[in-house]
């Protein structure tokens, strides 16, 4: 998807681009596969605020996607690509031959009208979905199952891809595209190809009222705050944050500290711990 620059008709739109949606439709999502989003604003059920800079923005309709693919062994036909408010990648409209209809990730290359398949049986061309056991080995591939019918997981982003590097009695070895090699089960179910709309962090949003209409609230530096505020505050003019090491507001290591719990029941699955951030 290419993407375009906007003329510079004021100082919003002067840096700003956007995507070329050539390929992509303007109608309104399938009715019958949305139903209205009710979003949390960043708080948990006690009201309290457990993610920072979330609230605001466009109200939106959840569109269904169908991560487990449970349409097997049944032909089904692009028949849209649509933009999802709620992820970065694009979404396709499929047409089944028995009459259902479903929402799935769109995968880089594939266009409206092209045909798509789910199971066993289902050929290794970008779009189908097949258990890890039919896969070949270097396959790039997308929307991964952990568990056994469980739905795709890892690689949904858009432009994410992993790499199936070797298969050894039940299990399959997954390069994912945090860098992180692990052991799922071969007989999860994974999508051929790379997620679309590869070009997703290219955008130029040109303002700060684009950010808002995404329901990202601003930030503020920990530098600029008071003490009671933040462990970097406090201090006369532009001080340092007088730590050796960056804080969260808790007091917690920042900044490409190690944040994932010890001992947890997939360490024994993990084959190489993904990239320092």
């Amino acid at each position: 998807m290419a993407i375009r620059l906007r003329r510079a008709r004021s100082l919003g739109t002067r840096a700003k681009s956007k995507f070329d949606s050539v390929d992509t439709v303007r109608s309104g999502p399938h009715r019958g596969l949305t139903y209205g989003l009710t979003r949390a604003m960043g708080r948990n059920n006690r009201g309290i605020i457990t993610s920072r800079h979330r609230g605001g923005g466009h109200k939106r309709l959840y569109r269904q996607i169908d991560f487990r693919r449970s349409k097997k062994n049944v032909l089904g036909r692009i028949v849209t690509v649509e933009c999802d408010p709620n992820r970065g990648a694009y979404t396709s409209l499929v047409h089944y031959e028995d009459g259902d209809k479903g929402y799935i990730l769109h995968p880089e290359g594939l266009g409206v009208g092209d045909a798509i398949m789910t199971g066993p049986e289902a050929p290794i061309t970008v779009g189908n979905a097949s258990p890890l056991t039919h896969v070949p080995l270097g396959t790039v591939i997308h929307s991964i199952e952990i568990a056994p019918g469980k739905g795709g997981q890892p690689a949904r982003a858009a432009g994410a891809s992993a790499k199936l590097i070797a298969k050894e009695g039940r299990s399959a070895t997954l390069g994912l595209p945090s860098g992180e090699v692990r052991l799922i089960p071969q007989s999860c179910l994974a999508a051929v190809g790379q997620v679309g709309n590869v070009n997703s962090n290219s955008r130029v949003l040109g303002k700060a009222g684009s950010k808002r209409w995404l329901g990202v609230r601003p930030r503020v530096r920990g530098v600029v705050m008071n003490p009671v505020d933040h462990p970097h505050g406090g201090g006369e003019g532009r001080a340092p944050i007088g730590r050796k090491k960056p804080s969260t507001p808790w007091g917690r290591t920042a900044l490409g500290g190690r944040s994932r719990r010890m001992n947890r029941y997939s360490d024994n699955y993990i084959l190489r711990r993904r990239k320092a951030s």
